[in-house]
């Protein structure tokens, strides 16, 4: 018995010096805590660190500084904030990192930022609620040029369990920095489906979310999707590999009006290069807040320009949203003074917001019921 003691004893001992020995180890706490006034608690522990700052400008948090408690923990309480999903940071002795304590991460190639989500008394269309949920399948397709790519689907409600029923496609691209998996952990696409789908707005779809970038062929710093050497690229993938891939792999309508095409950003320049100048292969054509600069408009959108009445004839829905305090706000008004004086239909949505992705998810949830009719 003393033995079993002793060895017990000894092992508490190791045990506990193991985990003072760990640095994650130390004082539970939480971050964020989003409380029932959608005001939110932001905590970080750093003991030596000298300054902690909130870098939460898209929710108002600018640079906003934390106390530090006896245990090392800074935090700040922020708010109210308006319902909705936001990224945020802390900024350490100057370093941006993103929160350790928050497992939901903005994926994305540029910065390190984590998501709250403040969700409010009424369900927002990207707020999680109790109707039937697609899925979600992480895949790689191969690339002769650009060898083993990602690519995220979803498959609708019912989709497993309809094995003889075929649906209509929306080839969904993100922005510049962004990732193959932005699209569904920040613009909660999937959910904006599932709940669209389940109150009888959109039709069921398989959406198709692929990486943008023709990396290793481009450098994956090497400036916007929309650039010139990127688009070339990437085109060869997306309709030699990533098309092909999709329609041997899932149950796809693969008619011109079967196919949406739509982008954010600099995947929004890639939507309007590859679906403007592809009417063969999408009937739908929607940039959301597309990266576009005025002396690339002619060269960029030679197949729609050559035969305005021929462009609106194959295209069922040209569509193109952004924000009156986006950065792209401008451009994308010049853009669209050229469309009407060559008399392009389109359909333009301006509201208010910025290039954020809150304004992203409003875009798909407005452009959703649209596809399909």
């Amino acid at each position: 018995m003393k033995i079993r003691q002793i060895t017990l004893s000894i092992l508490l001992l190791l045990v506990g010096g193991m985990a003072s020995a760990q640095p994650g180890w130390g004082p539970v706490f939480y971050s964020p805590e989003v409380h029932d006034n959608n005001s939110v608690t932001f905590r970080y522990r750093a003991p030596e660190a000298k300054e902690v700052l909130l870098d939460g400008g898209q929710f108002g948090a600018s640079k906003v500084p934390l106390t530090k408690d006896a245990d090392g923990i800074w935090s700040v309480t922020y708010g109210p904030i308006n319902p909705d999903m936001y990224p945020y940071a802390f900024i350490v002795d100057g370093v941006k990192v993103a929160d350790p304590k928050n497992q939901a991460i903005f994926p994305n190639e540029g910065f390190q930022s984590s998501i709250v989500e403040v969700t409010g008394e009424k369900p927002l269309v990207h707020t999680i609620q109790n109707v039937p949920h697609g899925s979600l399948h992480y895949q790689y397709y191969q690339s002769e040029e650009l060898g083993t790519r990602p690519v995220v689907v979803y498959t609708p409600p019912g989709y497993a369990e309809n094995p003889s029923k075929k649906y209509p496609v929306l080839y969904l691209l993100h922005g510049t920095t962004d990732t193959e998996e932005t699209w569904t952990k920040v613009g909660r696409a999937n959910i904006i489906l599932d709940n669209q789908i389940a109150a009888g707005e959109a039709e069921p779809m398989i959406i198709v979310m692929p990486y943008g970038r023709a990396y290793p062929v481009i450098d994956k710093y090497s400036g916007s999707l929309r650039n010139w050497e990127n688009l070339q690229e990437y085109k060869k993938d997306f309709f030699g590999n990533l098309m092909p891939f999709v329609e041997a792999n899932y149950r796809t309508k693969n008619d011109k009006d079967s196919r949406a095409i739509a982008g954010f950003s600099g995947g929004g320049g890639t939507t309007l290069y590859f679906g403007l100048n592809n009417r063969d292969k999408f009937s739908y054509v929607c940039g959301f807040a597309p990266g576009m600069l005025e002396n690339e408009f002619d060269r960029n959108n030679a197949g729609a320009f050559a035969d305005p009445a021929k462009t609106n004839d194959e295209l069922k829905l040209f569509w193109i949203g952004v924000g009156k305090e986006d950065m792209l706000y401008n451009v994308n008004m010049k853009f669209m003074e050229v469309l009407d004086e060559k008399g392009i239909e389109y359909e333009k949505f301006t509201p208010g917001g910025g290039h954020t992705w809150m304004n992203c998810k409003l875009y798909l949830s407005t452009i959703a019921p649209k596809l399909f009719k």
